[in-house]
């Protein structure tokens, strides 16, 4: 009895030991600990809480290739951090085969994987390939604390020389000769090199630590013939599955992803500016969705606008449920 009991307790020992470790991962390392949080919110509902295949609950409901497992060691140690990183931050290609976008042997170019290259902030994504790192054993070697005060530190750099040149044409500027004369000295409205030099430090900075945050979209004319519409829609079949990956989440009668409304009937429910509105800037219409901005062309949007609206499919016995996440 005394036998098993101590075995008890040094099994109970050996847990706590293995989850201190990986709380010291997670909890210690602030980027570590940010990404899994947006993990988790983003990426888990495919991927499985752990990077597993066939554990997150969208998995089995999407079309080949399927998330790869983000747990193995052997495949993840092949990749670079930038690998990692470029994957979740990218342009979407279109993948249609002699039709579609060029796209070079060693890219990425999966249509239902998303990117977030227009949702998140660089720091934010890097926060994500540090977590993902966890999943197979590794560390995160890119040093993005570094990066940003690196970025904060050539700000500070160009708001002091700023400073010191405006100070200087302040004290060497000279008076108008004529008061009644209109107007200003010629070139008052170009931009000093100190100034330009201000902006793009201001800028590097935002890009990396704030969200994108597109300007507003004015209300597209979706006006368009019936033969134009009927081409528009076909180019949007293609675009939906083959560019954007939209069956990775959205249902279309009994394929595709579940993380989403099923889609089969938007031409009932929805209206296509909405549709417009909602695929080009969806944190514009609800700033928590876990739909990402996928950097959607205006022309693609208004295509997949009118390719939705032809959707009408007989209301069905049973709805498809909803996964909960």
């Amino acid at each position: 009895m005394m036998k098993k009991r101590v075995t008890i307790v040094l099994s109970a020992i050996a847990s706590l030991a293995a989850l201190w470790a990986i709380g010291s991962v997670v909890w210690g390392n602030p980027y570590v600990a940010k990404g899994r949080q947006l993990y988790n919110y983003y990426c888990a509902g495919c991927h499985g809480a752990h990077g597993r295949q066939n554990e997150g609950y969208n998995w089995g409901h999407m079309p080949d290739p399927r998330p790869k497992d983000l747990s193995a060691k052997v495949e993840m140690s092949t990749l670079k951090d930038e690998e990692i990183f470029a994957t979740i931050s990218r342009d979407m290609k279109d993948t249609t085969p002699e039709v579609g976008d060029k796209i070079g042997d060693d890219e990425f170019a999966v249509p239902t994987m998303p990117t977030f290259k227009y949702t998140l902030s660089e720091e934010e994504i890097w926060a994500i390939v540090a977590y993902v790192r966890t999943l197979h054993g590794m560390k995160l070697q890119v040093d993005v604390a570094a990066q940003k005060k690196a970025l904060e530190d050539a700000l500070q750099k160009a708001q002091q020389a700023y400073e010191q040149s405006r100070q200087v044409a302040e004290a060497t500027a000279q008076p108008v000769a004529n008061a009644g004369a209109a107007a200003e000295p010629a070139g008052q409205d170009a931009q000093s090199p100190e100034e330009v030099a201000l902006k793009q430090a201001q800028l590097a900075l935002a890009n990396f630590t704030a969200r994108p945050k597109p300007a507003p979209l004015p209300r597209p004319d979706l006006t368009v013939s019936e033969e134009a519409a009927a081409k528009q829609a076909e180019l949007a079949k293609r675009l939906y599955m083959n560019k954007y990956g939209c069956n990775g989440c959205h249902r279309i009668g009994e394929e595709g992803g579940i993380v989403g409304p099923a889609l089969d009937r938007a031409g009932f429910r929805l209206n296509p500016t909405w549709v417009y509105r909602w695929i080009r800037y969806p944190q514009s219409m609800k700033p928590d969705t876990r739909m990402p901005n996928l950097g959607i062309s205006d022309p693609d949007a208004k295509a997949i606008a009118m390719y939705l609206a032809t959707l009408r499919a007989p209301r069905p016995d049973k709805p498809i449920e909803r996964a909960s996440n």
